[in-house]
């Protein structure tokens, strides 16, 4: 649930970030730029990017407390399991992480550049 609550975070900040550049950008020969791009654009897929990685990370926690709750039912499940599952969890967890940091870092140093 918490990494639900954190995905709506991040896409939230992005979009905002988004809004902040499409509000900078000038016209081109003062018309509006054209949004005639075929296909899904990098953002959208950017997007659908980090959703489709943020829920595999959900259901690796899932799947680590999942084995947790099992283990402490006292049903058939190696600690061995439990631990390798908890750890591959929190790795996950942890490289998400850094990866957010890294792209809103990116982006604070683009935003900050003189034009």
């Amino acid at each position: 649930m918490a990494i639900n609550t954190t995905a709506e975070s991040l896409l939230a900040q992005v979009r905002a970030y988004q809004d902040q550049i499409a509000a900078s950008r000038p016209s081109v020969d003062g018309r509006e730029q054209s949004a005639e791009i075929k296909g899904p654009s990098f953002s959208q897929q950017f997007s659908e990017a980090m959703v489709d990685t943020l829920r595999e990370v959900s259901d690796v926690q899932q799947s680590a407390t999942a084995l947790s709750e099992a283990y402490q039912a006292g049903e058939d499940v190696p600690l061995t399991d439990v631990v390798v599952a908890m750890q591959k969890s929190s790795l996950a967890f942890e490289t998400t992480l850094q990866v957010r940091n890294k792209v809103l870092q990116a982006y604070q140093d683009i935003m900050n550049m003189p034009v």
